[in-house]
Order: structure tokens, then C-alpha cells, then sequence
């Protein structure tokens, strides 16, 4: 491990392309080195198993994630490498399943699913061990290898409202659900469509009631402001935003306002910072929406070879680590440093991310530059993943009766 964070932090912090600000002193690649080797990273969502399904055949066993993910076909953003290489110490693998499988099929995906990431973690068993609790996570730290923790992204997956599903997904290992995916469900409003119950229904508080009573993780990343308000006052555990950004930084719906953040700290929850760059940066944001609109005008994919004149026209805006550092520091400010984290959305964002930022191992860069800025490793590793193992063991204890 040692020698793969020399290597890799060296061609980072050495290469022009990637620089942030000025490159950082001997001194200080040197403590980040020390830092990425002791400090667990935690990243609270990464969407390689739906990757691995749907780009791969589902096919872990002959996949190899051994290194150079990157160089498979279709690539990967995540490898055992790239996550020896970002000092993890865990890593929230998403169920996710697309909005529109719903009923017996979103169950029937749902376990499959559950049944890929085993198969991932029995398929590098030197590198990945299953943890359902936060004591497995320091176990598996402690043994050397990496936390394989579950999340289900959205309560279409709870098909016909069933709480029985919940707690049969629970048994199985997961540890967090997302209220909703880009789609509203009947209890609970997605930021991105139309409002409908604009909050929690009755059922909705059952929901947050029920997800607390089993130790399970409320998870309102793609909740609108309602609903996560909502839910904030109903839960009597710290909730999760697994990959969200702040508002205030780039007004996009999937980001979190201030008077949330605020609720956020109250409640000792944690947000989970992401690396989309439409997310990141109000730039690329409108740069994105002007590119969709020109795709839909010529009836092709923003992909499509047919795009390359407008997109050599007009280049994408640079996004950065200092642009991922602002939404940090943001939440930081807001919330407090006790309650921002690391949420990347690896693998569910197209191949795309900040400079030197594209893999699961760019995690280096943020770092590197928040040491740039003065925070302590004391505060980094809380950033790492140190608030998220508080909102875990928290949210157990909740569970055992002890709130």
C-alpha cells in the first residue's frame, strides 16, 4: 500500500495538467502521504455494481478490478488500485436500480444486486470484506482490507410500500436507503420533479420511524428540501446525505440549501460530498444543459460524434479539486466540520469528474488542497471518513434503545 501511495501521489502532485493551486511543499505531500496511509477513507456512495451489471454482463468473477479499471471495456472508475491508492477504509457500494422498475422486478434487481457485491467482495478477499456494522468497518481496517458497505438508492425498491422489504434488505446488509431516486415515490418528494406531498406523508414518518428502529441509515441525497426537512424532524438518528453538494455554492436542486445544512448539524448528521461536475460547478452546469439542448435540437446524444463541432466550440469549463474544496469548506462553514464527508458517485457519473479527479483515487487532490488551506489532519480525518463512522455508530445505538 505504501508503495502504491508514493507512486501515485508522485504523478499527481508532479504532473502541471493537475495542479490546483501552487504544488504543495515536500513537506506537505509528505504529510498527506502519512495521512492517506493511516486515515481511513470512508466514501459514502460509488455505483460500480449497477456499472459492473449493466456495462459488463455482471460478469465479477471474470472482471478484472484488480488495477487499471480504466482500461477495461467500457472503462471503470474504480479498481482495488485506485481505492489502495486513496487510503480507503470503506466503501458504500450503491444498489441503485433505475426508477422505472418498480414492483416485484425492483425486488427481485435489488437482491441481485445485494448478490453482486458479495460476489465483488468474495472475488478479492484480500482486499474487501462485507461490513454491516461499524465495528466491521474497524475490523476490517484493522485486518488490512476494505469495508464493502451497502446502500439501497431510492424506496421505489421498497416496492407496494412493503416494510417487510425493509427489513429483509437490512438483514441482508444494508445500511443505508435513499427516500427517492430522480423520481418522486407516493411518501416522500425527489428534488428533481415536480413537488406532490411536499414533505413526509403519514407512511413517510413510518418509513423514517421503522428505518430507525432497525439501525438503518435515512439517506436524503436526492430529496427535495421539503421532504429532507421533513424527515429531519421525524428521524431520531443522524441522517446521511450520501453524494450531495451545497446549494449555495452551485444552486443546482440535487445540492443542499444553508437552512438545511443547519438542520443537518442540529440533527448530528453528516453530508457526503460528490464529484459530478454538474453538481460541483454552476458553470458546467449551464455548460451542460446548453450542450443537452443542442443535442435535443439535432435529435443525436450529447455523445455522439455529431456533437464534436459545438463541443470544440465551446469547450467544457475546467472543474477542479479547489471547486470540490469550495463545497467543503462550504458545509464546513455552515454545518460545522463534524458534518461534511466524502460522497463521490464513482461509477454513476459517466467517466467524468474534476482534473485529476476521474477515478476513486482522487480523493489525493481534495486533500492535498484542503492542507493548502490550513485544515489539520484532525479535520481531514473527520472528512475522511471519521463523521460518517459517528453518524453509523450513532445510528446503531439509536437501534439497541440506547437514544
Amino acid at each position: 500500500m505504501k508503495k502504491l501511495l508514493g507512486v501515485s501521489l508522485a504523478l499527481v502532485l508532479a504532473a502541471p495538467a493537475l495542479a490546483q493551486t501552487a504544488s504543495p511543499s515536500p513537506d506537505a505531500a509528505a504529510r498527506l502521504e502519512r495521512f492517506l496511509a493511516t486515515r481511513p477513507v470512508v466514501d459514502g456512495h460509488n455505483d460500480l455494481p449497477w456499472e459492473l451489471r449493466d456495462q459488463h454482463g455482471g460478469r465479477v468473477e471474470t472482471t478484472d478490478l484488480s488495477a487499471n479499471g480504466d482500461k477495461l471495456v467500457p472503462p471503470v472508475q474504480t479498481d482495488i488500485a485506485r481505492l489502495r491508492a486513496g487510503g480507503y477504509g470503506g466503501q458504500f457500494w450503491s444498489l441503485w436500480i433505475p426508477a422505472t422498475i418498480t414492483g416485484a422486478e425492483a425486488v427481485k434487481t435489488t437482491r441481485e444486486q445485494i448478490a453482486l457485491v458479495r460476489r465483488l467482495v468474495a472475488r478479492y478477499p484480500n482486499d474487501l470484506a462485507l461490513a454491516t456494522t461499524s465495528a466491521e468497518v474497524r475490523a476490517a481496517r484493522q485486518a488490512g482490507r476494505i469495508a464493502s458497505l451497502m446502500g439501497i438508492e431510492g424506496a421505489h425498491q421498497i416496492a407496494d410500500n412493503d416494510l417487510s422489504l425493509l427489513r429483509d434488505y437490512r438483514k441482508a446488509g444494508v445500511l443505508y436507503m435513499t427516500l427517492t431516486h430522480s423520481k418522486n415515490v407516493s411518501w416522500a418528494d425527489s428534488a428533481t420533479d415536480t413537488p406532490n406531498v411536499r414533505g413526509l406523508t403519514p407512511f413517510g414518518l413510518e418509513v423514517i420511524a421503522e428505518m430507525n428502529r432497525i439501525g438503518m441509515l435515512v439517506d436524503l441525497s436526492h430529496v427535495s428540501a421539503d421532504t429532507a426537512k421533513a424527515a429531519l424532524a421525524a428521524t431520531r438518528a443522524p441522517v446521511i446525505f450520501s453524494h450531495s453538494n451545497a446549494f449555495a455554492v452551485n444552486p443546482h436542486p440535487r445540492n443542499v440549501p444553508d437552512d438545511v445544512l443547519r438542520l443537518t448539524a442540529a440533527n448530528g448528521g453528516v453530508v457526503m460530498v460528490n464529484v459530478y461536475p454538474v453538481f460541483v460547478s454552476a458553470a458546467y452546469a449551464d455548460w451542460n444543459a446548453r450542450r443537452g439542448a443542442e443535442a435535443k435540437r439535432l435529435g443525436i446524444e450529447t455523445e455522439d460524434a455529431g456533437m464534436g463541432a459545438w463541443t470544440a466550440a465551446n469547450p467544457a469549463p475546467r472543474v477542479t479539486a479547489a471547486d470540490v474544496a469550495n463545497h467543503v469548506e462550504h458545509i464546513a462553514r455552515i454545518a460545522g466540520r463534524d458534518h461534511v464527508g466524502l460522497g463521490g458517485d464513482y461509477d454513476g457519473i459517466g467517466g467524468t469528474g474534476p482534473v485529476g479527479m476521474k477515478g476513486a483515487d482522487g480523493w489525493r487532490l481534495l486533500f492535498a488542497e484542503l492542507i493548502q488551506r490550513g485544515w489539520s489532519d484532525a479535520d481531514l480525518a473527520k472528512l475522511a471518513g471519521g463523521n460518517v463512522l459517528r453518524v453509523l455508530a450513532r445510528a446503531e445505538a439509536v437501534a439497541g434503545g440506547k437514544s
